[in-house]
């Protein structure tokens, strides 16, 4: 079993197989512009520098020369970062707005927020301090998300 490091606190990594199917969705829909694009979409831990956090995300789309890093990759080593978040999570807007701002802090280009639960979704793009520049949703699971350049591929959400 994997751990984050949330504000210093050792949280466990559970994932469902639910979670699990959002990771592999996309994953599937970006297969063909990721070999385009020399990329790779998996999940390992990323490395907050100077604070108490590291993360495990559901999926991360990196540099495919990356993929062979053992350690903790940055935030601003990514494309895009995936987290879903189970129906029934207690507490959801107080995590995902502090992952969400760490992200965007540490220069994750693209945060992508699948809300099971609330069956959304939402796209933050345009990293700054202290919060992405620029939100798209939440938006309904069933409406398209676009992603931007370089991905610049349009993913079905209706079967997250």
């Amino acid at each position: 079993m994997h751990t984050e490091l949330i504000e210093g606190v050792v949280a466990p990594v559970r994932r469902s197989w639910a979670d699990s199917n959002v990771a592999s969705a996309i994953r599937e829909q970006l297969r063909p512009r990721l070999r385009e694009l020399g990329l790779f979409a998996g999940s390992g831990d990323l490395d907050f520098p100077g604070t108490a956090n590291r993360y495990v995300p559901h999926l991360a789309v990196i540099p495919a020369a990356l993929a062979r890093t053992e350690g903790a990759l940055l935030p601003e080593q990514t494309l895009l970062v995936v987290e879903a978040v189970p129906p029934g999570c207690t507490d959801t807007s107080h995590t995902t707005s502090k992952r969400r701002r760490r992200y965007a802090q540490f220069g994750a280009p693209g945060y992508l927020l699948v809300d099971r639960g609330k069956r959304t979704w939402t796209l933050c793009t345009r990293p700054g301090e202290p919060d992405y520049a620029l939100v798209e949703g939440p938006y309904p699971l069933g409406f398209p998300i676009r992603l931007p350049a370089p991905l610049d591929v349009e993913l079905a959400t209706g079967e997250f």
